[in-house]
C-alpha cells in the first residue's frame, strides 16, 4: 500500500511538471489587463493608418477649359496643367473646343467622379446657374477660372481667378486718350471684339467706352466679334477696310490673335500697321511683342494667362477649409513699343 501511495505521489508530480512547462510556453501570457492593451495598440494602429490615408490621398480636381483658340489660351492650359503636376494634384482636364454644352457634360462628368474641386473657364456669361446648382447639391466647391459668369445666386462658386477685364479696357482706353492727345481731326476707331457674350468681349469693351465717351473726336466706326482667333481677326479686319478704308484710324483688338491676324490684312491693304493704323491690343504674347519691336503694334495691355499656380493654392486653401475672397485678381501691366524691346525676351507665351 506505501507502494502505490509513493507511485501516485510522482504521478501527481510529473503531471504538475509537465503542466507547467506547457504553460510557460506562452510568451506573451493573456489576462485582462493585457487584451485590452492589445486592443488598443491595434485600434492605434488603424487609426494611424486611416490618419496616414487621409494625409497622403491626393487631391482631384476637373477643369473644364474653354477651349484652345489662342496662344494665350494654350498658355493658360499649360500653367494649370503644370502646377497641378507640381502641387501633386490629380487634374482631370476636358477641351470643351468653345462649346457650353460640352463644359455642362464635363462638369457633371466630374460629379459623378466626386472629384474634390471643380474649375471652369466659361464660354459665355450666362446659363450657368442650373449647372452651378448641381455642382452645390454634389457638396464640390467651384472656382472659376479667367472668366466670370452671370448667376443670381454668387454662393454657387466660391472665387473667380483672372484679370480685371473691364479695367483692362479703361487701360486701352487711357492709352488711346494719350496716344492722340495732339490729334485734331476725327479719329475712327474699329473694334475686334472676342466670342460674343464672352466676359472679357463684353467687360473690356464697355471699360474702354466708358473711358473715350467723353474725347468728341474718338468714334467707333464699327464693331465686330472675331472669337478670339488669328483667321477670324483676318476676315473681319478685311470687312472693316472694305467698308470703311482711310477712315479707320484705330484698331482695338480684344485679344492679340486677332490683332496679328489683322495686322496681315491691313498690310495686304497697302497700308502700315502701328503708322497709319495705330494699333491697341490685350493679352501680352511673345509674338504681339515682336510686332511692337517692329513698330506694328503700339500698346499692348496685358492680361496674364499664368493662372494654375493661383488656381491650385485656392485648391488647397479650400481643402484646408479656409475663406477665400470673392475674386483674385493676378498683377498686370501696359506696355508700349517703348519697353517692347525690353520686355519682349521676358515673355513665357
Amino acid at each position: 500500500m506505501e507502494r502505490w501511495t509513493r507511485k501516485a505521489i510522482w504521478i501527481v508530480f510529473f503531471l504538475l511538471f509537465f503542466l507547467s512547462v506547457g504553460c510557460s510556453t506562452s510568451t506573451n501570457p493573456v489576462s485582462p489587463s493585457n487584451l485590452n492593451n492589445t486592443d488598443n495598440v491595434a485600434l492605434n494602429h488603424n487609426e494611424q493608418v486611416q490618419e496616414n490615408t487621409d494625409n497622403e490621398r491626393q487631391i482631384v480636381v476637373g477643369f473644364s477649359q474653354l477651349g484652345s483658340e489662342s496662344d494665350w489660351r494654350n498658355a493658360n492650359t499649360r500653367s494649370i496643367q503644370d502646377a497641378a503636376k507640381e502641387a501633386g494634384i490629380e487634374l482631370l482636364f476636358a477641351n470643351a473646343e468653345q462649346s457650353q454644352e460640352k463644359q455642362f457634360e464635363a462638369i457633371r462628368s466630374f460629379i459623378e467622379h466626386k472629384v474634390d474641386v471643380i474649375a471652369v473657364s466659361p464660354v459665355i456669361e450666362s446659363g450657368w446657374e442650373p449647372i452651378l446648382l448641381e455642382a452645390k447639391q454634389a457638396g464640390i466647391p467651384v472656382i472659376l477660372s479667367d472668366r466670370a459668369v452671370q448667376v443670381s445666386d454668387p454662393s454657387l462658386y466660391v472665387t473667380i481667378i483672372g484679370s480685371d477685364f473691364y479695367e483692362e479696357g479703361r487701360k486701352a482706353g487711357k492709352y488711346l486718350i494719350d496716344k492722340m492727345r495732339n490729334e485734331t481731326g476725327p479719329v475712327g476707331i474699329v473694334e475686334l471684339q472676342g466670342t460674343f457674350g464672352s466676359s472679357p468681349s463684353i467687360e473690356r469693351g464697355r471699360g474702354f467706352r466708358d473711358v473715350i465717351k467723353d474725347q468728341e473726336n474718338l468714334t467707333i466706326l464699327q464693331s465686330e466679334p472675331a472669337d478670339f482667333t488669328y483667321e477670324k481677326g483676318k476676315e473681319v479686319m478685311r470687312a472693316f477696310l472694305k467698308e470703311r478704308g482711310s477712315e479707320i484710324k484705330v484698331l482695338f483688338a480684344h485679344n492679340d490673335d486677332m490683332a496679328l491676324g489683322a495686322i496681315d490684312v491691313i498690310e495686304e491693304y497697302g497700308l502700315r500697321p502701328g503708322k497709319d493704323i495705330v494699333i491697341i491690343s490685350v493679352d501680352g504674347t511673345r509674338k504681339a511683342f515682336e510686332m511692337m519691336t517692329e513698330g506694328k503694334i503700339n500698346a499692348v495691355v496685358e492680361c496674364n494667362p499664368l493662372l494654375g499656380p493661383m488656381l491650385m493654392q485656392a485648391v488647397g486653401e479650400i481643402i484646408a477649409g479656409r475663406t477665400l475672397p470673392k475674386r483674385i485678381v493676378p498683377p498686370e501691366s501696359v506696355f508700349t513699343e517703348e519697353l517692347a524691346e525690353k520686355e519682349v525676351g521676358n515673355r513665357q507665351y
